[in-house]
């Protein structure tokens, strides 16, 4: 092989590294020099796990990593140029990346914390490059072995090398693609590992396989994800769901700063003085003020199907938010083929979660039979289904129920997914079904979620995103 700065052919791989980010054919590398996201976070064709775990161990190791063909920026993390590196350091930056091994073609020995490093990809992810299918993926030998003291050590070894974010993405390499759930049911194995929403539905899944052992070592795990999405989410919730219920009402007698000009305006058009170019306002209409009764009713809907897991997690933290609004009543179901209420466990998030079951079949239709059931105040309701809608009950009863709520004033929200994980797979023709009864589906972060409510309860359009 022929290593040069110009990123020339590597004779031994069948690749080449121009600076134009063209496939490098011997390991599945998209690289991209102008810093794009890399696949395994959602993006097109870039990056894979251990790539990405490279670069951002060389960033948390040694500031802005800049892998270049033909000194050219890559996907550093600092902003503006920076200067290319020389032959050795180039060599020594596509050693880690490509693996090791007889193919790899860069003939440079890793010491020190370097060795180490490639220790903990080789551990996950094999150690000797192989030829890539057109995916870029590679087939690779890689083990842990199977006792959890040893997967406890190299997730000690990630954790003191990559970042949080990668050492997330590389757990979750270990539970795919060595199959290490079962380990998660041992309590050494759990304290070791960086707790997250994907971690939590992993351990939800595997509940009822789990000892009693384990089982308080799983519940902190997840109390401390939960505790940290309720941080970073209930303040933001809670105002803004508290403005959408002051604006809902309408008072006729407001003082000035809760005087709605829109509608007071438009309700005295009547009174338009031309000579005056004035409106005079015999009626004021304002906005209502906050109370302790109930003014909204919300049923949250939950299909707790396997492919819904990290939205089941978000779903149970937002319903314990606004079960701790006193204005809003809230009801959480969660269903597969059977239908469970968990609204009475609403005061702890992880009681809920807990009392869900990942997996089984979906029947959306009964879910909704139920919710439409213990509706009592229609034009004052919001039901938000959360499902990707594989339905498999009666379709059309289903979206008969959705039609008669929406009739009687419910005002009905359908989400395809509640997290950050990007367009999720779903039943197109059943969203657009949704849709032309007035009720489009899509897919909702944790971030978008109280507008969304916001403007449900105000009787709003909906913020739906544009997947254009």
């Amino acid at each position: 092989m022929t290593a040069t700065a110009g990123g020339a052919e590597r004779a031994e791989t069948g690749a080449h590294a121009p600076a134009d980010g063209e496939e490098r054919a011997g390991f599945g590398v998209r690289a991209v020099m102008d810093g794009a996201e890399r696949a395994g976070f959602g993006a097109q064709g870039v990056l894979d796990g251990e790539e990405r775990a490279v670069l951002d161990g060389e960033e948390r190791a040694g500031g802005p990593v800049d892998v270049t063909a033909g000194g050219e920026r890559f996907a550093g993390g600092g902003a503006g140029a920076v200067a290319a590196p020389d032959g050795d350091e180039r060599l020594r930056r596509w050693r880690l990346v490509l693996g090791g091994g007889a193919a790899d073609g860069t003939g440079h020995a890793l010491t020190g914390t370097d060795a180490a490093m490639d220790g903990a990809l080789s551990a996950l992810y094999g150690g000797s490059g192989g030829d890539a299918d057109r995916r870029g993926r590679r087939d690779r030998s890689a083990g842990l072995g199977g006792s959890a003291p040893s997967v406890a050590r190299w997730l000690g070894d990630i954790r003191a090398y990559f970042p949080s974010s990668v050492v997330q993405v590389m757990q979750r390499d270990a539970i795919d693609r060595l199959g290490l759930s079962a380990l998660l049911t041992e309590p050494e194995m759990l304290e070791a590992v960086e707790a997250d929403v994907h971690l939590v539905g992993t351990l939800l899944s595997l509940n009822k396989a789990m000892p009693e052992t384990t089982r308080e070592t799983a519940r902190a795990v997840v109390r401390k994800v939960v505790d940290d999405l309720e941080k970073r989410l209930a303040t933001r919730t809670r105002a803004t769901l508290t403005g959408a219920l002051d604006r809902s009402a309408r008072v006729s007698r407001p003082r000035h700063r809760d005087i709605d000009w829109d509608r007071t305006i438009r309700a005295n058009l009547k009174n338009y003085l031309p000579e005056y170019r004035t409106v005079v306002p015999e009626r004021l209409i304002g906005y209502g003020r906050a109370s302790q009764a109930v003014k909204k009713e919300v049923v949250l809907c939950i299909d707790q199907s396997g492919s819904m897991a990290a939205s089941v997690v978000y779903a149970s933290v937002f319903g314990a938010v606004l079960a701790s609004m006193r204005s809003i009543a809230t009801r959480l179901v969660v269903f597969d083929t059977a239908v469970v209420d968990l609204t009475d466990q609403l005061d702890d998030p992880v009681d809920v979660l807990f009392g869900t079951q990942l997996g089984g079949g979906t029947d959306i239709n009964r879910a909704l039979a139920y919710c439409q059931s213990q509706i009592t105040r229609p034009a004052d309701t919001v039901v938000v289904l959360i499902s990707d809608l594989y339905e498999g009950g009666i379709r059309d009863e289903m979206l008969k129920r959705v039609a008669a709520m929406k009739a009687a004033g419910v005002q009905f929200v359908a989400l395809l997914a509640l997290s950050d994980e990007g367009a999720p797979a779903y039943d197109r023709e059943h969203a657009a079904a949704l849709a032309a009864l007035g009720a489009p589906a899509f897919a909702c972060t944790p971030d978008l979620f109280p507008e969304v409510m916001a403007a449900a309860l105000e009787k709003r359009p909906l913020p739906v995103p544009d997947v254009a």
